[in-house]
């Protein structure tokens, strides 16, 4: 598979009245053509940031891209011409579904005005009369795979006449309407029951199988990145920490950070189990690895000097010191 999308020594901070959040620590990510990567972590571990600085809209102030390239299809997306960068790749080439929809929705226009925004702004106005008519079909045909019905009767209604599962399944269908190569998809499911979650999850698989897209799926729920992942990224206090295939990710954790996040899991006995410590501050984050504080197998040089990104077998890469191996 072709590389579609490299983050590489991606830097983002956050000026705040309490000192410079160092909210992503030369943190990298790549995602091949037709892949789906989930990246997962606890929540304040930068996983959002990321997928806002993908799109180079963190919002500045108080954010700051400090540093870092972001590669898509051989283009840096950082230096690119804003509006140059808004008529080829946000909404068009790469497109996001929020982690909020509600905020994401205009209060003013109904459903079917911004809908028809965003998929009508590809084709010319100019064009044959049953452009319109065929962009109409599209629309309503993606609102029904998302399992919303009589969506002609809700591309009439306005945001607040719909439940939180209604708006956040159009934010889906939005994202998927125009085609794009990459979608990110920020904890898209969250407000969703496990009936209708299962559902849009095979619909995104079905979107990567049928058209080649690439999905970056942004998500705290393990279980659900292993439903949809072809290979999982690891993210700790804005560093990335381990990337691997999703089997081998659950069979053979090599970073102690990944480990102790499985341990978390339910489990058969029943037993409930935490990370011992406190994630860190990123006002002052710790030196070397940011795991050190909360690491059992940390030794001196993880205090001091952070960790190489290592491949430690095929595919499965660790930046760790003192990695588990299978």
């Amino acid at each position: 598979m072709a590389k579609l999308l490299e983050v590489r020594d991606l830097v983002v901070h956050f000026i705040t009245d309490r000192g410079v959040v160092e909210a992503i620590d030369r943190a990298s990510l790549s995602i091949q053509e037709g892949e789906v990567v989930g990246l997962v972590g606890e929540s304040g571990c930068g996983k959002t940031t990321m997928a806002r600085a993908i799109l180079n809209v963190i919002p500045s102030p108080p954010g700051m891209i400090m540093g870092g390239s972001v590669i898509f299809k051989d283009r840096e997306i950082l230096t690119m011409d804003e509006e140059k960068c808004n008529s080829t790749i946000r909404g068009k080439a790469i497109t996001l579904i929020p982690q909020d929809p509600l905020s994401s929705f205009n209060p003013l226009f109904t459903i079917g005005t911004q809908v028809w925004d965003i998929i009508g702004s590809k084709y010319d106005s100019h064009g044959p009369p049953d452009v319109k008519k065929t962009i109409r079909k599209g629309i309503l045909e993606m609102l029904s795979r998302v399992q919303l019905g009589a969506p002609e009767t809700l591309l009439r209604k306005y945001p607040h006449e719909l439940s939180g599962g209604q708006r956040q399944r159009i934010m889906i269908a939005m994202a998927l309407l125009v085609n794009p190569s990459l979608v990110i998809a920020d904890e898209p499911t969250t407000a969703l029951d496990v009936t209708i979650q299962a559902q849009i999850l095979s619909l995104l698989r079905r979107l990567v199988d049928e058209r080649g897209a690439s999905v970056l799926y942004i998500t705290h729920d393990l279980a659900v990145a292993s439903k949809i992942s072809d290979r999982i990224v690891v993210m700790y206090a804005g560093q990335e920490v381990e990337s691997a295939p999703t089997s081998s990710f659950f069979t053979s954790p090599a970073h102690p950070y990944t480990k102790k996040l499985l341990e978390c899991l339910p489990n058969p006995e029943g037993m409930i189990r935490d990370i011992p410590g406190r994630v860190p501050t990123l006002i002052t984050p710790p030196k070397g690895c940011r795991f050190h504080p909360r690491c059992d197998r940390a030794a001196e040089r993880c205090y001091r000097e952070r960790p190489s990104w290592d491949e430690i077998a095929t595919g499965h890469w660790v930046r760790c010191y003192h990695p588990y191996r299978s």
